[in-house]
């Protein structure tokens, strides 16, 4: 966030400093312009200087038109300054965002590592679980098998307690016969 406030004020003094240069390019234009058309009337009256008026005014122009080139190639110094600070800010935020990007690599995988090893602990626990399930079911088995070999146990006592009852009834009547 500071690399792109950064930038930001870089890109507006950029702009500031090439509306400055706009300006004094403009202003020696004017000047270049001035100084032909001076050339020109003298070349026209014969003068090979300018009249003391016209050297007051072209020697301030000059001055200025001085003080505004030094304005200019002090304005490019410091424009070539900031294009070199805005790369230098370019490069260091490249920077900063691969390395971020590493940072978040390293958080990604570790989550990986971790998700890989509750699935393991899953896995293990579900295998765990289908195993118990498996005896389970060998278990049932065994209890059902138990289950018919009772009921086929009590069944049988069954048949041979009606079997004695039905005897005991054939001597109770056969004793009631011998008895009358």
């Amino acid at each position: 966030m500071h690399l792109r406030l950064d930038a930001d004020v870089q890109k507006l003094e950029a702009e500031k400093l090439r509306k400055e240069k706009m300006k004094v390019e403009e202003d020696r234009d004017d000047l270049k312009i001035q100084y032909k058309k001076i050339q020109l009337g003298n070349k026209k009256f014969g003068r090979k200087e300018p009249e003391p008026t016209n050297g007051r005014r072209g020697s301030k122009k000059f001055k200025h038109g001085t003080s505004l080139e030094r304005s200019l190639a002090k304005s490019q110094k410091e424009k070539s300054g900031l294009k070199a600070r805005v790369a230098e800010l370019g490069r260091s935020l490249h920077q900063h965002r691969s390395c971020n990007s590493a940072i978040e690599l390293k958080a990604s995988l570790n989550q990986i590592e971790e998700m890989k090893d509750k699935i393991g602990r899953l896995e293990s626990a579900l295998q765990n679980c289908e195993l118990r399930i498996e005896q389970l079911k060998v278990r049932e088995g065994h209890w059902k098998e138990e289950l018919h070999h009772f009921q086929e146990q009590v069944r049988n006592r069954d048949y041979l307690m009606g079997e004695a009852i039905a005897q005991i009834r054939e001597v109770a009547d056969h004793l009631q016969t011998l008895a009358v």
